[in-house]
C-alpha cells in the first residue's frame, strides 16, 4: 500500500486554487470519494474545504485517526456535522465565503440543502469542471501507478490464454480472471463518475452474448448473470470459433488502465476477422493524429469517419440503436475522466499529461463483437502506450 506523497497533494490543491481564483470562487467543498482520494490521499468520511488561498482543511467525521495516518495534508481535523464548519474555518483565519463550489454532478440534493442551511447567504456553483481539469493532467507519480496497473492487466491476459476452454461459462472465465487480478493487487472496485455507473472488473463474455446491448454507456454490454446487474458475464458456455472478450480494467492503488483483447478457440468468421483488423486500423489512425493541440472532437470525427469508410455504419461502437457517441475516455482514479474522444468536443484540445483509453469496436447482433482497447498518455516525447499485451487476435 502506497500513500500519496504530501508534495503531490500540495501541488494538486494549488492547481485547483489557481482555477478557483479565475472562477471567482472563495472556496470549494469536496465530498465525493474519488475527489477526496485525489486531493487528500484517503477516503475517510468527511469533506475537504479548499479556500481560494491558504491550506486546505480536511474535516473528518470518521475515522480521523486513520485519516491523519493516511493523508499527507497538514490540517486533518475532526468535526461532527456541517454546522461546525463555519466556526472551524473562522478559527483558521479564513473569511466567511460568499461563493462556494460543489461537485454538482455527483452531490446528493440532500447534501446541498444541508450546506445551504449552514451558509444561507452563500452562492453555490458547480466546481466539477475545475476539479476535472486538475485531474485530467497526470503527474509522473500517477503515470507510474498506471504503468503498474498495465502490468497487472497483462498478467490477467496471460492467464486468460491458459484457462480458456470450450464448455466453461463466461462467468467461470470471469471468476478466474478476477481471482488472478486480486492476487496481483486489484482492489476489486472500478470507480465511475457517471450516475449509476456501476462497474467491477470489466466485461468478460463470448459469442452472441458479447453483442447483447446493456444499459451501460459502453459499446459492449453483455447479458449478465441477473437483471439486477444486467451487464457483463453470464452463464453462456464458451464454444469454438466465436469471439471471447476480455475487456478488463487494471487497478493499482486506485489508478486504472483499460484493455480489451479478443480470444477464440479456432478461427473466427471472415466478417469478425475483418472487423477486428479494421479496428486496428482505426487505432493506428488515432496514434498518428493524437498530438498536443488537436481537439478531442477532431480525433473522434476522423476515426469515426474511417470506420464509416470501412463499412461499419450500423455496427461501430455498438449494435444498431445502441451505439455510443465516443471512441475513447480519460482514465485515472475514475474510468470516465477527461479527455473524452467523443462527438462534439471541438473546443477541448489534447494536452501533455493526458491519459485515455481508446476502444474502437464493432458489434454484430446474433454473431458477436470484436475490437481493441489500449490505454495511452501524451508525454513530452509524444504518444506513449501504457497497456502492453499483444494487440493480435489470440487463436487458441
Amino acid at each position: 500500500m502506497r500513500l500519496t506523497p504530501a508534495t503531490e497533494l500540495e501541488y494538486r490543491c494549488k492547481k485547483l486554487q489557481a482555477l478557483m481564483q479565475t472562477a471567482d470562487l472563495d472556496a470549494v467543498l469536496i465530498v465525493q470519494n474519488a475527489d477526496l482520494y485525489y486531493f487528500t490521499g484517503t477516503v475517510q468520511n468527511g469533506c475537504l474545504y479548499v479556500p481560494a488561498q491558504g491550506q486546505p482543511l480536511y474535516l473528518v467525521r470518521r475515522d480521523q485517526a486513520r485519516a491523519r495516518m493516511e493523508s499527507g495534508l497538514k490540517e486533518v481535523l475532526s468535526f461532527s456535522a456541517p454546522r461546525d464548519i463555519p466556526a472551524i474555518i473562522s478559527s483558521y483565519g479564513y473569511p466567511e465565503p460568499k461563493r462556494i463550489g460543489l461537485e454538482f454532478d455527483v452531490l446528493p440534493v440532500v447534501f446541498l440543502e444541508r450546506y445551504r442551511k449552514v451558509w444561507p447567504n452563500v452562492v453555490f456553483s458547480d466546481a466539477t469542471p475545475l476539479i476535472r481539469q486538475v485531474r485530467m493532467i497526470k503527474s509522473h507519480y500517477e503515470i507510474h501507478l498506471m504503468q503498474d496497473a498495465a502490468d497487472q492487466v497483462h498478467k490477467i491476459y496471460e492467464r486468460a490464454k491458459e484457462v480458456i476452454k470450450v464448455g466453461m461459462t463466461d462467468i467461470e472465465l470471469a471468476a478466474e480472471l478476477e481471482y488472478t487480478a486480486r492476487k496481483h493487487g486489484h482492489l476489486g472496485l472500478i470507480r465511475m463518475r457517471v450516475f449509476n455507473g456501476e462497474m467491477f472488473f470489466g466485461h468478460t463474455f463470448s459469442g452472441t452474448d458479447s453483442a447483447v446491448p446493456a444499459y451501460t454507456d459502453t459499446p459492449f454490454g453483455g447479458l449478465g448473470a441477473s437483471p439486477c446487474f444486467g451487464q457483463g458475464a453470464g452463464h453462456k458456455p464458451i464454444g469454438p470459433n466465436e469471439p471471447i472478450i476480455m475487456d478488463f480494467a487494471g487497478s493499482i492503488d486506485g489508478y486504472l488502465v483499460d484493455q480489451t483483447r479478443i480470444f477464440s478457440i479456432g478461427p473466427l468468421s471472415a466478417r469478425l476477422t475483418q472487423g477486428f483488423e479494421d479496428m486496428l486500423k482505426v487505432q493506428e489512425l488515432m496514434k498518428e493524429i493524437a498530438v498536443p493541440g488537436i481537439s478531442w472532437g477532431e480525433i473522434y470525427d476522423r476515426c469515426h469517419g474511417l470506420a464509416m469508410e470501412l463499412g461499419y455504419a450500423d455496427s461501430f461502437m455498438g449494435a444498431p440503436s445502441s451505439q455510443v457517441s465516443f471512441i475513447g475516455h480519460g482514465l485515472g482514479i475514475e474510468i470516465d475522466e477527461y479527455p473524452f474522444i467523443a462527438k462534439g468536443f471541438k473546443d477541448q484540445v489534447m494536452e501533455i499529461g493526458m491519459a485515455w483509453a481508446f476502444e474502437p469496436k464493432v458489434v454484430f447482433p446474433g454473431e458477436g463483437a470484436v475490437g481493441i482497447e489500449n490505454t495511452f498518455y501524451l508525454s513530452n516525447d509524444g504518444l506513449k502506450q501504457l497497456t502492453r499485451s499483444d494487440d493480435a487476435l489470440v487463436i487458441l
